[in-house]
């Protein structure tokens, strides 16, 4: 299930494999002021995310946008990455279920790894902000990018990292 809370206390949960280390070590960059990394999210402008590869199938995906209310963001899973959910700016409310509990309505794999899911209630909800973390692995099904409340600015980065013996 889902590993969330602030980012010292998920990256202490994490296994210390070669792809979670690399997604600590990038988002540890991000969180850090006056890097190039963090300059980077945060020249990002609203509503565009940019892929930054970063070594061996892990990828970056940094984001700006505003938060959404529930009828316009959908379930979600992976089944090919794990995803590490880290918001640098703003808040958000984010919702988790086992994947199980959830029925799917469309898959985009391949090219994308990407499934979507019919609507689901009730489910555990999380509040998410700065320099906060949540850890999303393919059994969890997902809902992030929720207003609490009015909508806010978020700029958040998400490490995808490979399936397989190199993450877990």
């Amino acid at each position: 299930m889902a590993i969330f809370g602030s980012f010292a206390g998920v990256s202490a949960q994490l296994p210390q494999t070669a792809g979670f280390a690399a997604g600590l070590e990038y988002v540890k960059r991000i969180l850090e002021e006056g890097t190039e990394e963090r300059r980077r999210l945060m020249a990002v402008p609203v509503g565009v995310t940019t892929k930054v590869d970063l070594k061996d199938g892990i990828f970056s995906l940094e984001e700006a946008y505003w938060t959404k209310p529930d009828s316009e963001v959908r379930w979600e899973a992976h089944r090919g990455y794990i995803d590490l959910q880290v918001v640098v700016v703003g808040n958000e409310l984010m919702e988790v279920a086992d994947l199980s509990d959830l029925t799917l309505e469309e898959d985009l794999s391949p090219p994308r790894d990407l499934q979507y899911y019919s609507a689901f209630s009730p489910a555990s909800v999380l509040r998410i902000g700065e320099g906060e973390a949540a850890v999303y692995f393919p059994a969890d099904g997902h809902r992030p990018g929720l207003a609490a409340g009015v909508s806010a600015l978020v700029r958040k980065v998400v490490v995808k990292i490979p399936v397989g013996p190199a993450a877990v």
